[in-house]
């Protein structure tokens, strides 16, 4: 028997401003990125607040990451590079991915899109959509990542880019679209933002091509 209509058997969390009550915030550390400890107590489903907690969160600031996709050739351009986060796990240590970046002072999101398209792979954004926000890690980082879709032009795309200065060494990999997303069934993948892009790239490919000029 269907459910659709009936009532969830979840309760409506607490929702508003005064649900959680932050009582102490400080840094532990404070490097390339931050580390805060936070202690709160919240409301509780069945009624008054939790005791009173204490949290670490990695707060590395908000990033973007951005597809970049060429209907007229139904390609993907996507980056590859070393991945500190697999460094003391087995390997492989390099990803291959969607570009992304951190979110620097006075840039909107759209802005730090077009920028990271630029520095990663040499790749200008022709138009541009919002896909979505998401938190990559809710349980123990601050981290808000926005996502977007950017049309381009793959013709010549390639090569190796990244700023020095960030010690970035990033290989420019093009790939068709079919080829990049059926990797996701093949478990290839060991990037969230990259995961979450192609999987929506899946279900409105062929209305992009539509849209931006590259429907057959």
């Amino acid at each position: 028997m269907s459910d659709q209509g009936q009532q969830s058997r979840f309760p409506a969390p607490p929702s508003g401003p005064d649900d959680v009550e932050i009582l102490e915030r400080r840094t532990l550390y404070q490097g390339f990125f931050r580390m805060i400890e936070v202690k709160l107590r919240h409301r509780l489903y069945r009624g008054g607040w939790s005791k009173v907690m204490s949290r670490e969160l990695f707060d590395r600031g908000d990033a973007v990451g951005i597809l970049l996709y060429d209907p007229e050739r139904d390609s993907v351009v996507m980056v590859e590079q070393i991945r500190m986060g697999t460094i003391t796990r087995p390997g492989p240590h390099w990803m291959v991915e969607l570009v992304a970046g951190i979110i620097d002072k006075d840039e909107s999101e759209e802005q730090v899109a077009r920028r990271e398209a630029v520095e990663e792979a040499d790749c200008e954004v022709l138009e541009i959509e919002r896909i979505g926000s998401f938190y990559p890690s809710p349980g123990g980082s601050t981290e808000v990542i926005t996502l977007f879709c950017g049309r381009v032009d793959s013709r010549n795309v390639g090569g190796f880019h990244g700023l020095e200065e960030e010690h970035e060494d990033i290989r420019v990999v093009v790939l068709p679209a079919e080829e990049a997303i059926a990797a996701l069934d093949r478990d290839e993948y060991r990037n969230a933002i990259t995961i979450v892009g192609l999987a929506w790239l899946g279900r409105h490919r062929q209305r992009l091509r539509a849209q931006w000029g590259g429907a057959s």
